[in-house]
Parts: C-alpha cells; sequence; structure tokens
C-alpha cells in the first residue's frame, strides 16, 4: 500500500465514524431493547436471549458501545496494553473489531484511589479499551432485563434513579406508618470482594462464557498476574451489574 493509499483509508474511516446518524443508531437500539424488556416481562427467555444476541451483534450496539468508553470520564485512562481510541479512525477500527468470535478479554489494570476516609486506598480494576466497549455493549442487552425484574424500591446504579429518589420513597413510605420508630442500614462487609463466581454465572442473564472471562482475567499489579478466583473488580461493569442482579432477586 502506497502513503497516499494509506492517507485514503484513514480518511475513509474517519468519514465513516462522522456519518454515523446517531438517532438512527439510538432508535435501533432502543427498539431491541423493548423488544427485549416485552419478552422477559412474559418470561419467554430463548426469545430473550436470541434478542440479547441479536443486540450484541449489531452495528448499531457497537457503535454505541464505542461512542459510550470514548466519551466519558475514563476515555483517556488506558488498561493493560496502554491503548486508548482517541482518533474517529481508532473507534472505527474499534467497531469493527468488536466480535465475539476470537474475543479474549485481558487482565485489568489496578490501581488505588483514596477512599471516602481520606486515610485507606480502593483499589480499583481499570479494563482495556476493548473490554469496556465488550461490556458496554454487552450491558446494552443485559440492562433492558435487570431493569425489568429489579425491585421497584431498589435505587443503587439503577437507570434515571438517584439517591433523591430512595429518600423521596423513605419519605413516602414512612409518613404512611406513623408507628415506625427505627430505621436499618446495614452493609455486607466485603461483599463485591468475595462474591462467588458460581453464584454469578448461575444468576446473570447473559453470554456465560464471556462473563467468565470478566470474572477470571486477573490483574496486573507492578507487572505480576494475579488470578481472580471471586469476587467482581471495581472499575468495570461487573460491580453495578451485581447489585442489580442481586435486587431483581428481591423481586
Amino acid at each position: 500500500m502506497t502513503t497516499a493509499q494509506a492517507v485514503g483509508a484513514v480518511s475513509r474511516e474517519a468519514a465513516e465514524w462522522y456519518a454515523i446518524d446517531w438517532p438512527t443508531i439510538h432508535r435501533n437500539v432502543r427498539r431491541l431493547q423493548v423488544r427485549i424488556v416485552q419478552e422477559t416481562k412474559e418470561r419467554r427467555w430463548g426469545r430473550v436471549r436470541a434478542l440479547q444476541r441479536l443486540l450484541t451483534h449489531s452495528y448499531s450496539g457497537k457503535v454505541l458501545a464505542v461512542r459510550r468508553v470514548t466519551e466519558n470520564n475514563g476515555k483517556k485512562t488506558p488498561g493493560v496494553d496502554q491503548e486508548i481510541w482517541d482518533t474517529p479512525e481508532k473507534k472505527t477500527q474499534a467497531v469493527h473489531a468488536l466480535k465475539r468470535r476470537g474475543y479474549q478479554s485481558q487482565p485489568l489494570r489496578r490501581v488505588y484511589i483514596p477512599k471516602s476516609d481520606g486515610k485507606t486506598m480502593r483499589p480499583l480494576g481499570i479494563p482495556t479499551m476493548i473490554d469496556r466497549a465488550q461490556q458496554a455493549l454487552h450491558l446494552l442487552a443485559l440492562d433492558p432485563v435487570l431493569e425489568t425484574t429489579a425491585d421497584k424500591n431498589s435505587y443503587g446504579f439503577r437507570q434515571q434513579r438517584s439517591c433523591a429518589d430512595a429518600i423521596e420513597q423513605c419519605f413516602t413510605t414512612l409518613s404512611h406508618a406513623p408507628n415506625t420508630q427505627w430505621i436499618l442500614e446495614g452493609d455486607i462487609k466485603s461483599c463485591f470482594d468475595k462474591i462467588s463466581h458460581d453464584w454469578l454465572l448461575a444468576q446473570v442473564p447473559m453470554d456465560r462464557t464471556i462473563l467468565q472471562m470478566w470474572l477470571e482475567s486477573g490483574y496486573m499489579e507492578k507487572h505480576v498476574l494475579h488470578e481472580t478466583l471471586d469476587g467482581t473488580p471495581q472499575g468495570g461493569i461487573l460491580t453495578p451489574l451485581t447489585q442489580k442482579v442481586i435486587s431483581s432477586l428481591n423481586e
């Protein structure tokens, strides 16, 4: 390939990204998500899985996933491969690279951030860009199921919900229960650090081969690879996803 041809190829990739019709992309994904919700309500799980596969293999789903991971706060934070997708050419290449066949997740990059107490540090696992995009893509197909089956009074990591909504629900409930004397606040120690992989594989309604890859990918710290035999890493989608799954069991 000549230099002129190479420049032309790059230009075509950039043009492809800039030419994306985002309203149509959103409509295509939303249409499939609505169908997933409908089939979930009817408990037709075979149809749910078929529609999830259709969404995760769709061009619209892949484009939206790449856009999400290249426009969020972590877009300039690389994983173990030190790659970021900061040009339209790289974004187009990423869309075409988001394939099920041949995909293999990579270890997380372990970093530490201060906890709210200002004294201790919280470990985070940073996935590579391709792993983040795969997670975002599968979340598009998984969220309609979890949002449909989740407890109506759960608020953690829920779409279109916030702490203010939880406070409002507490006020509404307590105002109709004048004899209530106390509120219970609880926390399960190291819940997401120790949660069983087997349990997650049995409970999360998605491609189990892909999920198992993410759970067992391990993490790199000081150039040493560490296994992950249980728990979910904070930094990807697995911890908020796990909370949604737990909520759905309260239905």
